[in-house]
């Protein structure tokens, strides 16, 4: 079956057979299969969907050299990707010029390693926004998701249980599969993880949770310095599980980081630079307990050793120049605007809603394939909320990375008729 997915065969999503079938037509025992299916799931190639049997992951993570992205049908805006707008994105030119004609050599084995001047900035960020990083260790990673599979991966086994929000991240949710670990969902509303949610989770024997500090991913959660307290009070009852804090909106994100990790405990805050400046930026920000990211560094000594001191001494030049901070802020409006405006019309229309922060938005629904079909023959792709969601209610997520705020209105009449309603006449939408 791995086979089947690198080549192309077992497309992602693909159902497969059921265990008395496969073992029939195989001619073996049945136990032969369902081993054989039980690994599969263990190492996060295959999910099992209830009465809808089993199915090859969303994400599996087996590379396919022919499996590509589906392209949104010809016609349709794609709302469905995540990405930012590149025409938001900083040019990149000049600081490359300045590099090529101030930098030093390039660093060798045994001087490689995080770029102390880029530390030192990073450090600077995250005590500016309150974050408890006194006595804490800052490192530099290949991007949010290496973050967390180090840090998840220096500390948990297969079979650990791991708490993360619900809905999730879905690159979060197909590597907690993948590293052989049980997802416990947490629920969240637009403030974060709820209290209750959280207490619930820790009580059920996890080792980390993993958390976003706003512009959550898909539902644009932010967490509230309020929130943020209550948790923290919750999680000093159970001071041995690591908490991992994704900030991967950071200078996107309009509102204050309200972060619940706290000194005395394992704890990491992980900041991308992917969202503000550009994807193929592949550099993150990782704070945390001298133990968490020791552990991170001792890892990456023992595969890819360090991120390219080239690309750390490009972040240098882009933080300090201010030209790519007023990019980054008109950016951080233009997302902002585009977003409040989708979800002020279609809670207008009255379609639930939801999206705080970020470039997301989260729309509930009782039929979420028939939506997702139904905005598809209506000109728009969007993500079905199933790759998000663990036991959360259905719903799909909205990207306004590619949304023109002309096109709010129309968008939000489509999704109205998508979820089911009557729309009678347009509604003008909240553009400021």
């Amino acid at each position: 079956m791995e086979t089947g997915v690198r080549s192309g065969a077992l497309a992602p999503g693909t159902a497969l057979p059921s265990v008395r079938e496969l073992a029939a037509r195989l001619g073996v025992a049945t136990a032969t299969v369902a081993a054989s299916y039980r690994a599969l799931r263990d190492r996060g190639v295959v999910e099992t969907a209830g009465r809808n049997g089993t199915r090859v992951r969303p994400r599996p993570p087996v590379a396919s050299r022919l499996a590509r992205r589906v392209a949104a049908p010809p016609g349709t805006l794609d709302l469905s990707t995540g990405e930012p707008d590149a025409r938001l994105l900083p040019t990149i030119g000049a600081a490359l010029r300045r590099l090529a004609t101030t930098a030093s050599a390039p660093a060798g084995y045994a001087s490689a390693g995080p770029l102390p001047e880029l530390v030192s900035l990073a450090r600077g960020r995250f005590a500016a926004d309150g974050l408890p990083v006194a006595g804490a260790t800052v490192t530099v990673t290949s991007g949010t998701l290496d973050a967390v599979e180090r840090l998840l991966g220096s500390r948990l086994r297969p079979g650990d249980r791991v708490g993360i929000e619900d809905p999730a991240w879905a690159n979060l949710i197909d590597l907690v599969a993948a590293l052989g670990l049980q997802p416990v969902p947490i629920p969240i509303d637009d403030d974060g993880p709820t209290v209750d949610g959280l207490r619930h989770c820790l009580q059920a024997g996890v080792v980390a949770i993993v958390v976003t500090s706003r512009a959550q991913n898909p539902t644009g959660a932010t967490i509230t310095p309020e929130r943020a307290a209550r948790l923290r009070r919750v999680l000093a009852e159970f001071p041995d599980v690591l908490v991992i804090e994704d900030d991967h909106a950071a200078e996107l994100a309009a509102e204050p980081v309200a972060s619940v990790g706290a000194a005395g405990r394992p704890w990491a805050m992980v900041r991308s630079l992917s969202k503000p400046y550009g994807p193929d930026l592949r550099v993150a920000l990782v704070a945390g307990d001298p133990a968490s990211i020791a552990r991170v560094e001792g890892r990456m000594r023992l595969g890819s050793g360090w991120v390219s001191t080239v690309l750390q001494r490009l972040v240098v030049e882009l933080w300090s120049d201010e030209r790519v901070a007023a990019t980054v802020a008109r950016a951080r409006t233009e997302y902002g605007r585009r977003r409040n405006a989708l979800v002020s019309a279609l809670v207008a229309r009255g379609v639930a809603a939801r999206g705080r922060s970020g470039i997301n938005v989260w729309v509930s629904t009782s039929d979420e394939s028939g939506a997702v079909a139904a905005l598809r023959d209506l000109g728009y792709a969007v993500a079905p909320g199933s790759l998000y969601r663990l036991a959360a209610p259905p719903g799909f997520r909205v990207s306004v990375g590619a949304l023109a705020l002309s096109d709010v209105d129309k968008l939000a009449d489509a999704v109205a008729r998508a979820v089911g309603l009557e729309v009678t006449s347009p509604v003008p939408a909240l553009t400021m």
